[in-house]
């Protein structure tokens, strides 16, 4: 047995998805209804948006049909819980990031197997998607994902005081975690790393940079301000690199499939700080 992947990451998962319900109220859902034209803006630019362009990518690019499959995963992840932090420094809309983060990382138990099942028959992936149950991936989504953030809302709204005080000490457990599991993935295929790295690497730099840049430039278009333009970029950047590489470990057994989540976790942090600094008194 893995430790790492059998044991620490469901347990990483679960624990940052409990982390992101201490920050979540009602308003937080609500906003959705206030703030619909922001909201669906930046759902549409991350659900929809980021796995076409990531598609695209893996046809034109000369990749193995495991890491194309990967790329797509981190694709349709939601965003990451650090995104939230970031919006903050970039001078963003942050209640509108946290609203896209919340609604979107509970809609990932229908969004991440629709992307992943559409995309292994588009790649024409027959001879991997058959041991695949998207079922069993959606219920298990459902356990480590969904039922955490409504335990955190709960214990949030049951015992406030105690909720907003182990709030930011839960966020620097859940960076903890998300540091072991990614060095985990990275460390369970150490002999085949560097040529995993060097085939996934630019792929998923030109995926980050790239969805950034049209997500920022879509919520310039249509969304209503510069605060909220810079939090759907930000939102688009960062993914939630602990739930892609649990998917890749537990619908396809790691390996190659998980290296995209991995570089991208890397990329995303310094490509994301770089769109800080150029927009945060822009």
């Amino acid at each position: 047995m893995n430790v790492v992947t059998d044991i620490i990451l469901p347990l990483a998962l679960a624990f940052i998805m409990f982390a992101l319900g201490l920050g979540l109220t009602g308003a937080d859902f609500l906003r959705v209804i206030k703030q619909p034209k922001d909201f669906f803006v930046g759902a549409i630019s991350q659900i929809i948006l980021l796995p076409i362009i990531a598609f695209i990518l893996v046809k034109l690019w000369p990749i193995s049909p495991e890491l194309a499959i990967g790329v797509m995963i981190i694709a349709a992840a939601p965003g990451g819980v650090t995104s939230n932090i970031l919006t903050s420094f970039a001078k963003g809309d942050v209640a509108l990031s946290i609203s896209l983060t919340a609604v979107i990382s509970l809609l990932s138990v229908i969004t991440v197997p629709f992307v992943i099942a559409t995309s292994l028959g588009l790649l024409g992936s027959g001879n991997v998607s058959q041991n695949v149950s998207l079922t069993s991936m959606a219920i298990s989504m459902f356990l480590i994902v969904t039922v955490p953030v409504i335990l955190g809302m709960i214990f949030r709204r049951f015992a406030s005081n105690a909720a907003i005080k182990f709030e930011p000490i839960a966020k620097k457990i859940s960076i903890v975690l998300f540091v072991i599991v990614l060095l985990g993935a990275i460390l369970a295929e150490k002999d085949n790393v560097v040529s995993y790295f060097a085939d996934a690497g630019l792929i998923t730099l030109a995926l980050n940079v790239i969805m950034m840049i049209v997500a920022f430039y879509v919520a310039k278009l249509l969304a209503t301000g510069n605060a909220q333009k810079k939090c759907i970029a930000i939102e688009c950047g960062l993914q939630n690199g602990t739930l892609a590489i649990f998917v890749g470990t537990t619908l396809f057994g790691g390996g190659a499939f998980v290296i995209p989540a991995a570089t991208y976790s890397l990329i995303m942090f310094a490509t994301s700080l770089i769109f800080v600094y150029l927009v945060k008194n822009n």
